[in-house]
Order: C-alpha cells, then structure tokens, then sequence
C-alpha cells in the first residue's frame, strides 16, 4: 500500500486479522511481556505518558512515550531520534472484535510532515510488518500467555540482496521450499525443524517464517533485507512454554556463532 499524504503528515496503515478476544490481543500488541513474545524485547509503562523502548539487539534501540491507553481497544505512541534527523513517528494500534473470537489490528505510522524524502523509511516500516504479524497470528492461535524468550543474530552481507539471500537460502537449505512443507536445517546449522509457515520474496525483503518444533516449541522469522547497497541477515526465534528461556540462551549462542563464522567482518552479527 502506498504512503498517505494530506496537508500536514504523511502516512501508512495495515490491517491484519488475528485470532482471539480483544482482551488477548491487547495483552499481545499493547504490554512489554506480550511485544516481547513475538516481535522484540520491549518495556512500557502501562499508561498516558509512560515511557516505551524497544530493543531490537546489537545495541539498536527506540525510545518513546505512551500517547493513548485505552484497554483493549486503542494503543499509542511516538518515538523521537529514530532514525537520524527524521520527525517523530507516531504509531496507533486500533483493536476492533469480530465474530467467533477474531479481531482486526488496524496498524498506522505516521510523520507529521509534507516532507516525502521520508517515504522509503515509511515503506520500510509497512515492509517489515508481515512477516511479525505472521508470528503474532501463530503466537495468539499457539502460545498465548506462555513464558516466551527470543533468540537473535543480525550481520551484515556485501549484497546485492537478491546474492545475499541465494547464499542464506543455500546455507539454511530454504532453496525452493513451500509453505506446509517440513523444513530441517542442514549438517553444521544450529538445529531447527518446523513446518513452513510463510515464504516471502519481493523487491523490500526475502524470508521465511517457520513453526518449529525443534529445539523446542516456538517461531522462526530468517530472512535478508536491503540496506543501502548491502543486504542484512536477520533471525528471530521466539520460544514458548516453561524451557523457553534456557532453550533460548543455549539456541542463541549457536546461532550468533554460525553468523559470525559465516558472515565474519561484517557489522551487526
């Protein structure tokens, strides 16, 4: 969808439909234990101007303040300093019931300027969106309400995006694999098996979201992103259920150490 513009702001909005009462979708989209179990780690002051910060790993943060509480159907915030010199970003976060335990998260960020040169970063932000809210669908449907924990690894690769994500691809054995297959990583690849949830391909990103069932109950969201002239290698794995934490910690220290091994000298793993 492309960015909206008026007189003042400049802006895009995405509608996904999940599974389950808005009282359990608020626990997921609008606390910092619910963020947490499918998109980053992430603390918030439950209230008008309480604080939020997302860490999203390799000492990437963003900072910001709750504009609008309202339980369990509206969640809001901006954020200052995200990227460089841009404005602040608002987000809204509307919940709205549908029948038979289904609700639609309506998603809007908005810059609060005419400015256009900030578009890319708009479509950024609706580009990266799907893949998470795949995990949010599978994470309500799955694990609502169970302890979670992420594992996570980031590098960097020369690109172009489309070399980097032949190479990742070859590596994790994703070459030409469909949704409801079963995927097993290769020999010499931190251990993961799962069904193929979702496979993306397009101009912003490649990536797979995976349900595992190996080394534990969870979610894997692997895949590349352009950036600048080079492509970014990026895994979440979020796992649920009460070895969730200790899975995680042992799972992320293979998995940081197979980046860094195959993608050594680059920024970010």
């Amino acid at each position: 969808m492309p960015v909206k513009s008026d007189a003042t702001r400049r802006w895009v909005e995405l509608d996904v439909l999940l599974p389950g009462t808005p009282e359990q979708v608020w626990q997921a989209i609008a606390t910092g234990p619910g963020l947490s179990a499918w998109f980053t780690a992430t603390q918030v002051e439950e209230r008008v101007g309480g604080a939020i910060r997302f860490e999203f790993g390799e000492g990437m943060t963003s900072a910001g303040t709750v504009t609008a509480w309202e339980p369990p159907f509206r969640f809001a915030y901006e954020e200052s300093g995200w990227s460089g010199q841009a404005p602040p970003v608002a987000t809204e976060c509307v919940i709205t019931s549908r029948s038979g335990d289904t609700c639609v998260l309506r998603l809007v960020h908005t810059l609060f300027t005419t400015d256009g040169s900030w578009d890319d970063e708009l479509e950024g932000f609706e580009s990266g969106w799907p893949g998470f809210f795949v995990i949010l669908q599978l994470y309500l449907k799955r694990f609502a309400g169970m302890p979670a924990a992420a594992a996570r690894a980031m590098a960097m690769h020369p690109g172009p995006d489309l070399a980097a994500w032949t190479d990742l691809a070859g590596r994790l054995g994703f070459a030409g694999v469909n949704v409801g297959e079963r995927w097993t990583t290769p020999a010499g690849v931190p251990a993961m098996a799962g069904t193929v949830e979702r496979v993306q391909q397009d101009a912003k990103s490649r990536e797979v979201t995976v349900a595992l069932d190996q080394p534990g109950p969870g979610i894997a969201l692997i895949g590349i992103h352009g950036w600048q002239s080079r492509a970014r290698v990026a895994a979440s794995v979020f796992f649920y259920g009460d070895r969730a934490a200790d899975t995680a910690t042992r799972f992320e220290a293979e998995l940081r150490r197979w980046t860094q091994e195959n993608y050594p000298d680059q920024e970010g793993g």
